[in-house]
């Protein structure tokens, strides 16, 4: 038998005539354009900006910021440098995307699904919602907002409460917090641990569900391992109990601690104008799902709860992701309009800094880098997501 021999390596030749070297070639040439295209305009424009006189580098990040910032997540004080300050208006910028995305997914996705009720007035409702909130154009509802919790609610001397524990005015929302101590980190560490005890349970729900056809409960024991995660954390550092509880004064609410009006009017704001577009997206992904998925669900005696949380969102998922990271990027890049209600996140922060120091470029570089360092991240969270989500072809 003569046995096959592989073919000979081909060999590599540097030519103008091999389709990849001359690829290579045109994209050496065109990053060098793109590059000298950049170097120009920076020249250019430090060369102009030292003609006027005009200072110009980052070596006012290190001075005095000279300001006070109102609402702050880390400690900040006036003599703090400039890039203090601007730490402290991302953390803020943050704070709301965050907070903002979670809470729209939550609200997008129930009034998606809240579309295809068999409850005439549930769909009713849900599609008056997307109606309204995506129509009116979001600034314009910060403006009302701001309006409603400064003007329609009680005054800070004459606050609403509940159970005397939370009190709501124009100065915002005061609610009971508990005296830090070594207890409530291990807490945080045993609910972190317990979130990953509900994940390996549903991972194993679904495995025993796809074995056997038969469904496991997995909410309840979800929460049931955060919670006995979190309690044995706290017990484990002594179970305190002290609270620090706000109270009204004479001219205001004291103690406890505080989310402002303007910190709410933005919270509200992204979260009820992003989470109409959600549930849009979330609309055209389910359905996308075939409607025998559905049927063939019912011949097998799933319930339409079931029928929705284990076939139909499953496949609508791939549809859904892509748009869904758009909204939360739009989400993102919208809580810049904050400071037209005077919320101290970057954009307003850089405001301030433009105005003292003239530093016009280099503030407006840092809210670039700032946007841009944000909206890369949640695409790539989202794409990794994306992955995972997608149905693997055999």
């Amino acid at each position: 038998m003569i046995s096959s021999r592989p073919p000979p390596p081909r060999k590599r030749t540097l030519s103008l005539r091999s389709r990849a070297v001359r690829g290579l070639i045109y994209q050496v040439l065109a990053l060098g354009v793109i590059a000298l295209g950049v170097w120009f305009l920076a020249y250019n424009t430090l060369e102009n900006m030292r003609s006027r006189g005009i200072q110009s580098g980052f070596d006012f990040l290190l001075q005095p910021a000279g300001f006070d910032i109102g609402e702050s997540l880390i400690p900040y004080e006036s003599i703090r440098p400039y890039w203090q300050a601007f730490l402290v208006g991302m953390v803020n910028t943050l704070r709301v995307a965050l907070i903002g995305i979670v809470l729209t997914t939550l609200l997008g996705t129930l009034l998606g699904v809240g579309r295809f009720s068999s409850n005439a007035l549930v769909r009713g409702l849900c599609y008056a919602y997307v109606e309204l909130f995506r129509n009116v154009p979001i600034l314009l509802q910060l403006l009302v907002w701001y309006l409603l919790m400064t003007e329609w609610l009680p005054d800070a001397d004459a606050a609403s409460s509940l159970m005397g524990l939370v009190f709501l005015s124009k100065g915002g929302l005061a609610y009971p917090v508990p005296v830090w101590e070594l207890a409530h980190g291990l807490a945080l560490i045993g609910a972190v641990a317990g979130g990953v005890g509900a994940w390996a349970w549903s991972r194993s729900a679904r495995a025993y569900f796809e074995r056997t056809g038969q469904t496991r409960a997995v909410v309840l024991p979800g929460l049931g391992f955060v919670l006995a995660g979190t309690v044995l954390g706290w017990a484990a550092g002594g179970a305190p109990t002290e609270w620090n509880i706000p109270s009204q004064a004479e001219a205001a609410v004291v103690d406890g601690t505080s989310l402002t009006p303007e910190f709410l009017s933005v919270l509200f704001g992204l979260v009820f104008y992003t989470a109409a577009f959600v549930a849009e997206v979330v609309r055209a992904g389910i359905a996308s799902v075939p409607r025998g998925q559905t049927e063939a669900a019912s011949s097998l005696g799933l319930s339409r709860g079931h029928t929705m949380r284990l076939v139909v969102l499953p496949q609508a998922l791939r549809v859904i992701i892509p748009p869904m990271t758009n909204q939360y990027l739009n989400l993102t890049k919208n809580s810049s309009l904050a400071v037209a209600i005077g919320y101290p996140d970057v954009v307003s922060i850089s405001n301030t800094a433009i105005n003292q120091t003239g530093r016009a470029v280099e503030c407006i570089a840092i809210i670039m880098l700032v946007y841009l360092s944000t909206s890369l991240s949640t695409s790539a969270i989202m794409n990794w997501y994306n992955r995972r989500a997608a149905i693997k072809e055999r």
